[in-house]
């Protein structure tokens, strides 16, 4: 069984992580856990947003369309107090898990849905310490709140069912393995390293504003000049 096997191979890596963050402490506040959450914002908003582009989602054969996580991110972000403005330049992380073909897909998944489960206790946890509630900053961590069981056991049964069908059980396990790798790689950077993301992020963003308004004024026609620029 490819479960038996994903999760053995990735127990080491989960404990590791989990020991690392945060978020059960009873000294957690309220702005540890708002940057806390920026980083998670970092990782999951590219990671998100590359599994959206991918060609083969047929092929992989699973409905992730309701299941994203970045916008409940976002919502957390701007409950705390962030604006649109100052989320959109969140620094994010570039170093990712690969995901060239739907086994190295399906191993990612199973680390970004298996971290759904413990989403009841942190979310009990983090209103005590933190101050935040389901609407007051903390959706991403209570995930899909009373349906998060039922929403495993339906990603439980898919995998097996693919890997029965379609094998690729080592890129599964080697792309589990590398999105926890990469997960605490971005979590756990020295603060400089973060900074460096953030700064390199808002002079990206920056310079592609300063083409869009280049490109705009140097038009004489009013639809180009009101199309947004790729």
């Amino acid at each position: 069984m490819i479960l038996q096997r994903l999760k053995q191979a990735t127990t080491s890596r989960h404990r590791a992580l989990e020991s690392q963050l945060p978020l059960m402490r009873d000294d957690l506040t309220r702005s540890s856990y708002h940057a806390l959450l920026r980083l998670f914002f970092g990782y999951y908003a590219p990671l998100e947003a590359r599994m959206v582009a991918l060609p083969f989602w047929p092929a992989v054969g699973f409905d992730y369309s309701t299941r994203f996580k970045t916008p409940l991110l976002v919502q957390d972000a701007l409950a705390l107090g962030d604006s649109p403005e100052a989320v959109a330049g969140y620094a994010r992380c570039h170093k990712l898990p690969a995901l060239s073909n739907p086994a190295q897909v399906w191993g990612c998944l199973y680390v970004i849905e298996g971290a759904t489960l413990g989403g009841q206790l942190i979310t009990k946890q983090i209103s005590a310490t933190a101050g935040v509630s389901h609407a007051s900053g903390a959706s991403f961590f209570d995930g899909y709140g009373s349906k998060t069981g039922s929403h495993w056991k339906t990603f439980c049964a898919q995998i097996e069912a693919r890997a029965l069908q379609c094998g690729g059980h080592d890129d599964m396990v080697a792309s589990a393995q590398k999105t926890f790798e990469t997960l605490g790689q971005w979590l756990f950077k020295p603060a400089h390293v973060i900074n460096a993301a953030h700064a390199a992020h808002a002079a990206h963003e920056a310079q592609n504003q300063h083409l869009d308004h280049g490109l705009n004024q140097g038009s004489d026609h009013p639809q180009l000049a009101a199309t947004p620029q790729p």
